[in-house]
């Protein structure tokens, strides 16, 4: 009687009222992990900039970072599905302030990556401590939104990526040129202690304010709960529940194969991307974080608009695959034309937007077919195995070259296109 009654008053709310509950909903939740979505990725890549310092410090060499940001991952992928099954169990608040604590810990003890197995030891054990917060939080959205809903928030949350590049690749420069040797501590250790902080901080603040589900919140009317909880539970009926029905989903293996590849590319360029404008004659760090930051920028944009142009048009294939070719080409001309340094930088900046303007669009996807501890498990599941590209990214420029590496990652985002267009309905109510 109760769930008919909750059925009823939600199917009665005017559509202009439901929007006006989830924005509501939306500026609730989105602040708080759009600022760690910022610090996760400054404390994951801030190694491209550390590098320009790191290398003359300890003969750190190409080959080593290579195999120093990749090593990351594999902490991150082993613990990635572990992680989410634990915050299922204990709650998402407690869970997630613990991984941005133990993480922002861990990236200011790299101020003692004096030695290559240093380095490597801190960098893994980062992953660990990273490990489940992307779809902790992915997991987290699905207990309040509804799919159709997510495209939009997502891309909020995923703006947080080129943002934290716009901000933090000047900002990582200018720690490596004005605080170098401040009190006889290395610009590069200055630069891991000033941006694994702030994650220690949010981590506190996240353990304080956020509330694990509509029912505990004290902004929301009974009846908004109800409307919220209703609609994510109709759509939840018609999803696999079971951790194993998300082993078994061939549609999760599918999307695991288009998120290597569009994640292959996009850190393929991050962490290569300040060592590119170096190479090209570039010698300011800060400067260096400038024109790093360039692609970025445009690329929030772009993310966003995509994202919403898509919400409201419901056609995801096409506003996931044309972007992500658009990478392809990008990224295939900006490397062929690489001594022609402007119209490099605007194919990169094509590139980048690309493969961002897919993200928010990709996200939605697993939502539509997984709910409960089967979205747990296959959130964390497509996570962890998509941090391979994290591996891969790095790996294959570090020992590829460059030039070489870059062509290599313009077609791995072609056949991503080829693929997401199999795999993503044409329209979605």
């Amino acid at each position: 009687m109760k769930a008919d009654l909750a059925l009823d008053m939600s199917s009665s709310i005017s559509i202009e009222e439901e929007d006006a509950l989830y924005k509501k909903v939306i500026l609730r939740i989105v602040p708080l992990f759009f600022i760690g979505f910022i610090l996760s990725y400054l404390d994951r890549v801030n190694i491209s900039f550390a590098k320009l310092q790191m290398a003359a410090d300890f003969g750190l060499t190409n080959a080593s970072f290579a195999v120093g940001a990749s090593v990351f991952f594999w902490g991150y992928m082993l613990f990635e599905i572990p992680s989410n099954l634990v915050l299922q169990k204990v709650g998402a608040r407690a869970w997630i302030a613990r991984i941005m604590i133990t993480w922002g810990i861990v990236s200011m003890l790299m101020i003692f990556s004096r030695s290559e197995p240093v380095f490597y030891s801190l960098r893994f054990l980062l992953g660990v401590c990273e490990a489940g917060f992307v779809p902790g939080v992915m997991y987290y959205t699905n207990t309040w939104l509804p799919s159709k809903r997510q495209s939009g928030m997502y891309s909020l949350f995923l703006m947080a990526l080129p943002i934290a590049v716009v901000l933090g690749a000047p900002i990582s420069g200018a720690i490596l040129e004005s605080m170098n040797g401040v009190v006889g501590i290395k610009g590069w250790q200055w630069l891991f202690i000033l941006e694994g902080l702030p994650s220690v901080v949010l981590g506190v603040v996240i353990l304080l304010l956020l509330r694990n589900k509509p029912s505990d919140v004290k902004w929301l009317t009974d009846s908004e709960k109800r409307i919220i909880e209703t609609n994510v539970a109709r759509e939840a009926a018609h999803k696999s529940h079971r951790v194993a029905d998300a082993f078994k989903s061939g549609k999760v293996y599918a999307l695991i194969v288009v998120m290597v590849l569009f994640n292959t590319g996009f850190y393929g360029l991050t962490f290569w991307m300040p060592t590119l404008f170096r190479n090209s004659g570039i010698d300011n760090s800060f400067h260096v974080g400038l024109y790093t930051a360039i692609p970025f920028g445009a690329a929030a944009f772009c993310m966003f608009f995509n994202a919403k142009k898509a919400e409201r048009s419901g056609r995801m294939r096409l506003h996931g695959m044309v972007p992500v070719l658009l990478a392809s080409i990008g990224l295939f001309l900006a490397t062929l034309f690489h001594d022609q340094f402007w119209f490099s930088l605007a194919m990169l900046t094509m590139a980048a937007s690309g493969i961002l303007s897919l993200m928010p669009i990709y996200w939605t996807l697993p939502g539509r077919v997984l709910s409960g501890s089967a979205a747990a498990a296959g959130l964390a599941l497509i996570n962890s195995c998509g941090s391979l590209s994290g591996v891969l990214g790095s790996l294959i420029i570090g020992y590829s070259g460059i030039q070489v590496g870059m062509y290599i990652l313009s077609a791995f985002l072609l056949l991503c296109g080829m693929l997401f267009y199999l795999v993503c309905p044409a329209k979605t109510a």
